[in-house]
């Protein structure tokens, strides 16, 4: 199967207490270059990551000991871990579900049952866009503060501060903020939103960008982000408390 990017670079953490599930995406994941490393629950999950310090982690939602959301919660308070995608794998689908794995910090979200070269794809365009993003960040010599009134994005510290208080944003949502502040006043359909916030390549439906919306004036406090209903999203710059 051809990747478009170099794989044996990448580390991946899968996450299951289903054993035959983790060899067999295991499997398929090093037959295309990956280096792979497996974890039957997410107190070894979180134990392991801390050791390998992966690129990439697929976690499954019910688990024993410890849960994949509990899991996710903690991986994404370790510094060392901040640039490392989590995606959640479950056999549950509801939206419930997918709002409470967009609250644990997921940067994606796949339904079991799962073809090996669906999830490949999705993985491969992840880590394009993350690369391409820190790629863009690193070249930055100055100017990595975007300012509003009792806004401000630190593009170098991925941080989002609000009235002086400082937000470490979930990948997703840091992303769609930055995109919408990015050109204030100006309506972001749906379709840019998902093409430059998760690629062409990923597929997620319109529920998935109202979640993160939703999320970031929750966060936030935001007033901003205004829904043209039909069509998309946008922020304005005004003055507000």
């Amino acid at each position: 199967m051809a990747t478009n990017i170099d794989t044996s670079k990448y580390k991946i953490l899968l996450v299951d207490d289903e054993e035959d599930i983790l060899e067999f995406l295991a499997y398929n994941l090093r037959k295309v270059g990956y280096e792979v490393f497996t974890a039957t629950d997410g107190l070894l999950g979180v134990q392991k990551a801390k050791e390998v310090i992966p690129d990439l982690i697929v976690l499954d939602v019910m688990m024993p000991n410890m849960d994949g959301m509990e899991a996710c919660e903690i991986l994404n308070n370790i510094e060392e871990l901040k640039h490392t995608i989590k995606i959640f794998l479950t056999a549950r689908n509801e939206d419930y579900s997918q709002i409470a794995g967009f609250d644990a910090g997921a940067d994606d979200y796949v339904s079991k049952p799962i073809k090996p070269k669906v999830l490949i794809s999705r993985i491969n365009a992840l880590l394009r866009r993350r690369d391409k993003g820190l790629s863009k960040d690193n070249d930055s010599d100055d100017s990595h503060l975007i300012k509003f009134k009792n806004l401000i994005i630190d593009t170098e510290r991925y941080v989002v501060i609000r009235k002086g208080a400082e937000h470490h944003l979930p990948r997703k949502e840091y992303k769609l903020l930055l995109l919408l502040t990015s050109k204030p006043g100006k309506v972001f359909t749906r379709e840019e939103i998902l093409e430059k916030v998760w690629g062409n390549d990923v597929i997620v439906g319109d529920r998935t960008i109202d979640v993160h919306i939703r999320k970031l004036r929750d966060k936030l406090k935001l007033k901003r982000i205004i829904t043209v209903k039909g069509v998309g999203y946008k922020f304005i710059n005004k003055n507000e408390e």
